[in-house]
């Protein structure tokens, strides 16, 4: 996922197998799918930069009672949300701040808050995405303390707290964190090791900083050398030698206990179409994809890997709709949880991108992925009217009860398992001693 930074809103014009199963099922003999929450809303701009009175992160209050829920069993925590609480798991927007108080006229415009902290209480949202551009990056000590007051904005229910740092050209942290090299670079070496310690620096420095999951490894093969987006962010060319270095990269990031993504299902590496700006069409069949696209993932679910990232891609021999991967049951259901096997989480590629807004509006477009098979919506364009669409289609039943707690279930089965309930604020003077740290730099030496 590369989504760049989208135009500037106007506040007139805008407003995540058995266990799982059983889970979902118990739950939905327990509780409905009643409850109430705020209207979405707007609330009076403020002065950007300025800041709310916003509680500083300790290890007691929102922190204890996190601890106390992690000890409930799932299917409980799950049976006492309500409808507005459920939805609200299934996104992940970025917000506008260098702190969770920071007040920002684009939380304004596209939320109707002006902090952060607001839009994670009012939404009741499962996670958040940083950018640069957003103002969420500016040094160790200001990253540390907007996870952690997000973190404190969100409650009962921690927040999945993710960026796209793959190294390379797609470095959201940039300087902030050691420079490794791109997946190409690691590809060529044929050294599988190197992937999973780049991997592991890599999610060592991000959980120091709050971030508890990246978009990466990039699963595609790039089969053709003309793709404009993938290109050196691949580990190569050869699907088993790619495979090798997706699962080595999963391995990495779970030694540091951060959640990896797998990226972009069914495949964005025989692509010379930017799905940012257009809506690519790849024509393989299936045996060609089983052959070809396929193997990374296979590897990277045999690795455990925590969440899958959905492609806005065409394949007509997979899926004669026409439909991207991000809006198709057919791919997302049949081939990566049916026929794969997968049962984490499907979160879509930023639906900001262009492939993924070519037939439907923006509203349609988050209900369509959700019924398609995807769990978490990444950076919906328009938010209100996503969340809006998404809370109408639950309680209409277009979108039923059933479906919505499978991937609820998903998402708080994610944050579970990389012990998020569980967690303490970070400290800025740890991540000082760990980003960038002696034994990191030696190991980014060791690539050149």
């Amino acid at each position: 996922m590369t989504g760049g930074r989208p135009a500037t809103a106007s506040v007139g014009a805008m407003k995540r197998g058995t266990r799982i199963a059983a889970f979902v099922t118990t739950a939905s003999l327990l509780a409905g799918c009643g409850g109430t929450a705020g209207t979405p809303g707007r609330a009076a701009s403020g002065t950007d930069g300025a800041s709310s009175a916003t509680p500083t992160p300790t290890s007691t209050g929102v922190y204890a009672t996190r601890v106390a829920v992690a000890e409930t069993r799932p299917v409980d925590r799950l049976a006492r949300m309500t409808v507005e609480e459920k939805v609200g798991q299934l996104f992940m927007p970025v917000l506008y701040g260098e702190r969770a108080d920071t007040v920002h006229q684009e939380n304004v415009a596209r939320f109707g808050v002006k902090t952060p902290a607001e839009a994670i209480r009012r939404y009741h949202l499962g996670g958040v995405i940083l950018f640069p551009w957003a103002g969420n990056v500016r040094s160790v000590s200001q990253v540390v303390a907007l996870t952690n007051g997000m973190q404190q904005a969100a409650g009962d229910i921690p927040l999945l707290i993710g960026v796209d740092q793959e190294n390379g050209r797609v470095s959201r942290l940039g300087s902030l964190v050691t420079k490794l090299p791109e997946a190409r670079t690691i590809g060529r070496t044929g050294k599988t090791k190197l992937a999973r310690a780049a991997a592991r620096v890599t999610g060592t420095e991000l959980r120091a900083l709050g971030i508890n999951l990246d978009f990466a490894p990039v699963a595609d093969v790039n089969v053709n050398p003309k793709n404009p987006v993938i290109g050196p962010r691949a580990y190569g060319s050869d699907p088993k030698k790619v495979a090798a270095m997706v699962g080595a990269a999963v391995d990495g990031f779970h030694d540091a206990n951060v959640a990896a993504t797998a990226k972009h299902f069914p495949g964005h590496g025989d692509t010379d179409v930017d799905s940012h700006t257009g809506l690519p069409v790849i024509r393989h069949s299936p045996s060609q994809w089983s052959r070809l696209d396929a193997p990374p993932f296979r590897t990277a679910i045999k690795h455990g890997v925590d969440a899958i990232m959905s492609a806005h891609v065409v394949m007509p021999k997979l899926d004669r709709s026409g439909d991207p991967a991000t809006l198709s049951k057919k791919i997302l259901t049949g081939l990566l949880r049916e026929r794969l096997g997968f049962t984490g989480v499907v979160v879509t590629d930023s639906l900001q991108m262009q492939g993924a807004r070519v037939k439907y509006g923006d509203g349609e477009v988050a209900v369509r992925a959700i019924l398609a098979g995807a769990d978490i919506l990444l950076m919906p364009p328009d938010f209100p009217k996503a969340y809006k669409a998404v809370l109408a289609a639950v309680k209409s039943g277009r979108i039923s009860k059933k479906r919505l707690d499978e991937s609820v279930a998903r998402v708080l089965k994610l944050k579970e398992e990389r012990g998020l309930f569980d967690a303490r604020p970070v400290s800025a003077a740890r991540a000082a001693k760990i980003v960038k740290s002696a034994e990191h730099q030696r190991i980014a030496r060791s690539f050149r």
